[in-house]
């Protein structure tokens, strides 16, 4: 690809940033699916095409299917491995999840404190309170904002709590 279809199709990519900014989702749709005419590979397209079917339509599966997309093809894009994760959560996939945590903790730019977050939610929703545990402490060594570090917090409380009951 050129540089000039590469400048189009990131021109491309941020009108449909901002269509979805804008509420207009239909239209954003239409944006990334031309991108992805032109090049199949453009995984940023994918990522957004999945937060979209994620978060307006709740399309699990293909939000999965088109995040999976773009980590094949950038997987360098930080954005996509949280969005991955919490998916993966939402439908109790916990090997799968457990596996793309570690590799999203690998990758350059992503954020390790909500990683670690994701890894606490896994283990306490399995019941596995001391490992969640273990996590949060992670995510609040890895956290730079006291908003985040007051919710790990809570989530060390919340599991000291049901270990206590249950």
């Amino acid at each position: 690809m050129d540089s000039f279809q590469q400048l189009k199709l990131d021109e491309m990519f941020f009108d449909a940033d901002q269509l979805i900014a804008e509420k207009k989702f239909a239209d954003a749709i239409n944006t990334l699916e031309s991108i992805l005419i032109e090049a199949p590979d453009y995984g940023k397209a994918y990522n957004h095409l999945g937060w979209i079917y994620e978060t307006k339509y709740k399309d699990l599966q293909k939000a999965e299917d088109f995040y999976k997309k773009c980590v094949l093809y950038t997987p360098e894009y930080p954005a996509v491995y949280l969005n991955l994760a919490i998916v993966l959560s939402s439908q109790s996939k916990y090997d799968e999840l457990e596996a793309h945590l570690n590799r999203a903790l690998q990758v350059t730019g992503v954020d390790k404190a909500s990683m670690y977050n994701e890894f606490g939610i896994m283990y306490e929703l399995q019941g596995k309170f001391n490992q969640a545990i273990e996590s949060y402490k992670s995510a609040i060594r890895n956290t730079l904002s006291d908003t985040t570090l007051e919710t790990y917090s809570k989530s060390i409380k919340r599991c000291k709590t049901k270990m206590e009951v249950l």
